[in-house]
């Protein structure tokens, strides 16, 4: 597993390299094919922000936090992404299982241990309570923008009039405004 640490306005000094490397490497108890992980320092407004992107399997599994102290970020930010693998890893399990029952039945028994483990995984899994069906109307973004304020929500999905592509705008944690769009490919 290899480690990327970079820093914006922040020195890293030998110790706070060498505590984020302890802690992530932590993480390799709970799975065991993480590729590379690359680690953003930043200091904007007195919050100690740090950023972990994580090549794990085929995924990509991403965490932030932001605190009035680094080491504490780093702390939450590592316990984020626990839960994160824990949950992947429980997916990879289960999607491992299903895969080996119709092929062999014997192969497929896995022992109490981890099946007990399996199950406390999938039980924290978001179960999808309720769905909604959009009709995205063509706007310009400002409009999208005035939308999503006076609903209250922290992202607004809709019908760029200019491309006629779907877009997303959401809300960032500096206040700003996020744009996502969408190709036809």
């Amino acid at each position: 597993m290899e480690i990327t640490i970079v820093s914006k306005q922040l020195e890293v000094t030998p110790s706070l390299r060498e505590y984020v490397e302890k802690k992530l490497q932590r993480l390799e108890r709970f799975f065991d094919h993480i590729q590379d992980i690359r680690v953003t320092e930043s200091i904007v407004k007195d919050q100690h922000i740090i950023e972990v992107t994580m090549k794990a399997g085929q995924s990509i599994i991403r965490a932030e936090e932001r605190t009035n102290d680094m080491y504490t970020s780093i702390d939450k930010v590592v316990d984020k992404l626990e839960i994160q693998l824990k949950k992947y890893k429980g997916r990879f399990i289960t999607n491992k299982r299903e895969s080996l029952k119709g092929e062999k039945p014997n192969e497929a028994v896995l022992n109490k241990e981890i099946a007990e483990e399996e199950e406390a995984l999938l039980a924290e899994i978001p179960k999808i309570v309720r769905t909604k069906s959009l009709s995205l109307k063509p706007m310009d973004v400002e409009d999208a923008i005035v939308d999503m304020d006076l609903l209250g929500h922290n992202f607004y999905i809709f019908r760029d009039i200019s491309d006629n592509s779907v877009s997303i705008i959401y809300k960032r944690y500096d206040g700003n405004i996020g744009l996502i769009t969408t190709s036809g490919e």
